[in-house]
């Protein structure tokens, strides 16, 4: 059974940084087609960023140069690493896993219906 447990987020001020992780059992982010989400109340979940099985990535135009999306093979833990943080950045921030059947998974995706796993989600707030 997959699990995925986000950790990290919180208040910051704008410009400040934060990093949030997401420990998965069950579930190897090595091989694995994986992503950052974010959902605000009102919007639509929102692809952040995306990481691949041969470490490719991807991002949201409204975070390129601030937030890096990173994997940890010896914790098998994901990163997302925010920095420049915006008032328009507060969110609930959830990690999601696309199920790799025992291969490795190529192609990064920031769609949320390519993915099969989800977090519980961390809150992040972010004062002007």
């Amino acid at each position: 059974q997959v699990q995925l447990v986000e950790s990290g987020g919180g208040s910051v001020p704008a410009g400040g940084s934060l990093r949030l992780s997401c420990a998965a059992s069950g579930y190897t982010f090595d091989r694995g087609c994986t992503g950052w989400f974010r959902q605000a109340p009102g919007k639509e979940r929102e692809g952040v960023a995306a990481i691949d099985g041969g470490d490719r990535t991807t991002y949201a135009d409204s975070v390129k140069g601030r937030f890096a999306i990173s994997k940890d093979y010896a914790k098998n833990t994901l990163y997302l690493q925010m920095s420049s943080l915006k008032p328009e950045d507060n969110a609930m921030y959830y990690c999601a896993a696309r199920t790799t059947f025992g291969g490795r998974c190529f192609g990064t995706n920031r769609d949320p219906y390519y993915y099969n796993f989800w977090g519980q989600g961390t809150q992040v707030t972010v004062s002007s």
